[in-house]
């Protein structure tokens, strides 16, 4: 009997997460450094409804698989890009429905995967594996490798990859440069010098132009991805870090931590036009799919400031988990 009633309440449960999906478009899911967990939180109701543990030492980033039902949360290790620590070899899956952790990707040896994304044509999980220099390439449906691309820098530290899915761009953080990979060959196109040192990248939605923060002076590198040179900086108010562009590629939301502000630039002259201010230590900046909502995952307070875009106003703060960084949307 306690078995049949463990049944009709884990089917209950899944059903109960399905309809905040629906509810609310989608979820929020939330890496929680401090926790080792991973928040999904219901958006509409302002509020976390579940916090699993993922196995092992810090998850900084995640990404949900396109039905929503799984995501993937790199176990990066116990410290920050290139200090010493330990070093993480597994990816966390979780069945988000289900709020569960349901299997584990074992890389094989201490690698530090971080950033993971899917890619938008191909549907292949690709994650930064920072100590092999190198983005791994997996199959979500058989959790297994199905290749590795060389990024010719260390601290391939965070990813982007075009919406046509030829090409990905990681962020070197300690070389301050970008590595422009070919991801059909699988191979290494070019590597950019950008600044002393750089911190996450995005790319614009037509996937002209790629972005990523000098974290020596306030600015932003523009890079051309038709030149592979850096085009353009736009002065920044403080040192920047996550970026996410608006759906229609006008303006472009950055996280500054040293200043407690998100920034609003207007990528056609190239100028900040918004300065919001936000709980301690911002970190990530994550666009909802019809582009009325940014989420920015604010570190030192563990919450996440919703801010609209129809007039880039503070709508609320919702609580997340302690050390709450990387940001996903699952539909």
């Amino acid at each position: 009997m306690s078995g049949f009633l463990f049944s009709i309440a884990a089917g209950c449960l899944a059903v109960s997460v399905l309809s905040a999906q629906t509810s609310a478009g989608g979820l929020l899911l939330v890496a929680n450094k401090g926790d080792r967990s991973l928040g999904i939180i219901d958006p509409a109701a302002g509020r976390m409804v579940a916090n699993i543990p993922v196995n092992g030492v810090t998850g900084h980033e995640v990404i949900a698989s396109p039905d929503g039902r799984r995501a993937f949360v790199p176990v990066f290790g116990n410290s920050g890009v290139g200090r010493p620590g330990t070093d993480g070899r597994t990816i966390a899956v979780i069945d988000i429905p289900e709020r569960r952790l349901v299997s584990e990707i074992d890389l094989g040896r201490g690698l530090r995967p971080h950033c993971p994304l899917i890619g938008p044509k191909d549907g292949l999980l690709y994650v930064t594996t920072e100590i092999a220099n190198s983005v791994t390439v997996i199959d979500p449906a058989t959790l297994k490798v199905v290749g590795e691309i060389p990024t010719g820098a260390a601290e391939s530290h965070m990813l982007a990859i075009a919406p046509d899915n030829r090409r990905a761009y990681t962020a070197n953080v300690g070389p301050g440069s970008v590595s422009v990979l070919d991801l059909r060959a699988r191979k290494l196109v070019t590597v950019i010098p950008v600044a002393e040192i750089v911190q996450r990248i995005s790319i614009s939605p037509d996937g002209k132009h790629v972005f990523t923060s000098d974290q020596r002076t306030p600015r932003l590198a523009v890079i051309d991805t038709a030149t592979n040179k850096v085009a353009d900086w736009i002065p920044l108010p403080s040192t920047g870090y996550g970026t996410a562009p608006t759906p229609d590629g006008r303006m472009l939301v950055v996280a500054m931590p040293r200043a407690n502000q998100v920034a609003v630039v207007d990528l056609g002259s190239r100028s900040v036009v918004h300065r919001i201010d936000v709980p301690p230590s911002p970190q990530m900046a994550l666009m909802r799919p019809d582009g009325k909502m940014v989420y920015v995952s604010c570190d030192r307070s563990g919450q996440i400031a919703a801010i609209r875009t129809s007039d880039w106003k503070l709508e609320t703060l919702i609580p997340a988990g302690k050390d709450a960084d990387g940001l996903a949307w699952a539909r």
